[in-house]
């Protein structure tokens, strides 16, 4: 639990500080840069023993700004795990076994991330192992065309997945020009391609593996200038790189936007409205009022989702999200439907509250009761070295600082009534709602 971690007040290296009655984030940190651009965040805590090391790339696939090359990002997630010279595939998984270390990667739309848990004993191999690989990565085309198999393979099966292919459809639908348009996965063109794009593949790690994109997040039983003098001696060779995306911005939606799936298997029917949406803000109101919007009018204890899932039974799930993005993205209303007949009337009741939501004030003590469970759920998920690192992680990842977290909260903290109206009369608007719908052959088509 929390209560095993020392709750101290913060210690920013002067980035950013907070009196403690504001504070959300409760454990002492430092940042600091080394030359090349690598940032380091050191996390101690009082858990004994146990250290997480947390790499985070500032590249996802928001970052495959060329045509027909989607899906590197996620790529390369597989690719680091080839090994190199000096610590080849089996070598390397020897370290992490001996260590008794967990071990994986995640890729989203901003973001990669490879993360290890393990004993304090072994943070110097450890990090000496993982500057290795992100320094001296090794690979041929052979490799591309191995991992490229597993890459469709994964592909092949989040396609059978009905939930995923109405996400696949809601982006292609709703952007027309921004990365977004694609998933993580990338288009099934470019994943069937990959083998073919040995070059290109060296490109995009040469330009996205540079220490200017990328974060060291290390937490748990640790001495922060011990870590940042091993830090300086595997890392601080790394080299900094020149390139800059020129991530397609977005024009204005001009008119709502529908698409229809038609799954070949039976299947629950599903809907999903979508808004667009504005980017992460750690100072602007819009983004936090929108995901308070979310969870007020559409979480389990809402009279929409009382009224659809627990009396009517319409609906056997039913949920918002707005999820946090480095650049303007998609507020979403999702609904599994019990019967196909259902569709139009459980849209009318998703819109009518939408429509509610821009003329009408929600309860100010609703709004607070939400915000305070939305400041104390936060810290409460920080309960070991691992959801520490993670948590720091999704954030780093937005604004490359740690003190981006209170900043956040301390915007949510001062949301009103009048500025959760305000955002669902800027944001939740026809000209801007993108409708997907999809069936199974007992379905018919809307």
């Amino acid at each position: 639990m929390i209560a095993r971690f020392a709750l101290s007040a913060c210690v920013v290296c002067g980035l950013f500080t907070a009196n403690a009655q504001q504070k959300t984030f409760p454990f002492p940190y430092t940042e600091s840069d080394l030359e090349n651009g690598l940032r380091l965040i050191t996390i101690p805590t009082d858990a004994p023993n146990l250290v997480s090391v947390y790499v985070v790339v500032q590249t996802g696939s928001r970052n495959e700004v060329e045509p027909g090359k989607t899906g590197f990002a996620h790529l390369f997630e597989h690719m680091m795990f080839r090994g190199t010279e000096k610590y080849p595939a089996k070598r390397y998984g020897e370290v992490l076994q001996n260590a008794g270390a967990a071990s994986n990667a995640y890729t989203s739309d901003d973001l990669t991330v490879y993360h290890t848990t393990f004993s304090k004993d072994d943070l110097p191999e450890i990090l000496a192992m993982e500057a290795d690989r992100f320094q001296n990565l090794k690979f041929t085309p052979e490799d591309i065309r191995t991992e490229a198999g597993a890459v469709l393979g994964e592909y092949n099966k989040n396609s059978s997945d009905p939930s995923r292919k109405i996400d696949e459809v809601l982006r292609e639908t709703a952007f027309d020009r921004h990365t977004y348009k694609h998933t993580t996965m990338g288009f099934e063109a470019d994943v069937r391609d990959m083998p073919n794009q040995f070059d290109y593949s060296q490109k995009f790690f040469d330009r996205y593996y540079r220490p200017e994109y990328a974060t060291l997040v290390v937490t748990g039983d640790i001495d922060p200038k011990a870590v940042r003098a091993l830090v300086d001696k595997s890392w601080g060779s790394w080299k900094h790189g020149s390139y800059h995306p020129d991530i397609p911005a977005e024009p204005p939606q001009n008119g709502p936007r529908t698409a229809h799936v038609d799954w070949p298997q039976a299947t629950l029917p599903m809907l999903n409205i979508a808004f667009r949406a504005p980017a992460y803000s750690d100072t602007s109101k819009d983004a936090a009022a929108l995901y308070m919007l979310g969870r007020l009018a559409f979480s389990q204890t809402s009279p929409l989702y009382q009224k659809l899932v627990v009396t009517e039974q319409k609906l056997d799930s039913f949920s918002a999200s707005f999820p946090r993005r480095v650049d303007p993205s998609l507020f979403r209303v999702s609904a599994r439907l019990k019967n196909p007949a259902d569709m139009d009337y459980v849209q009318s009741e998703i819109l009518k509250t939408i429509a509610s939501l821009r003329e009408t004030l929600l309860p100010e003590a609703q709004l607070n009761a939400a915000k305070s469970r939305e400041r104390y759920a936060f810290p409460l998920q920080l309960d070991n070295s691992d959801s520490l690192a993670d948590a720091v992680a999704g954030f780093v990842a937005l604004a490359r600082t740690t003190g981006t977290i209170d900043k956040y909260y301390a915007v949510l903290a001062s949301l009103t009534p009048e500025d959760l109206r305000d955002a669902a009369r800027k944001y939740l608007t026809e000209t801007s709602r993108t409708t997907v719908t999809l069936t199974g052959p007992e379905g018919g088509k809307k």
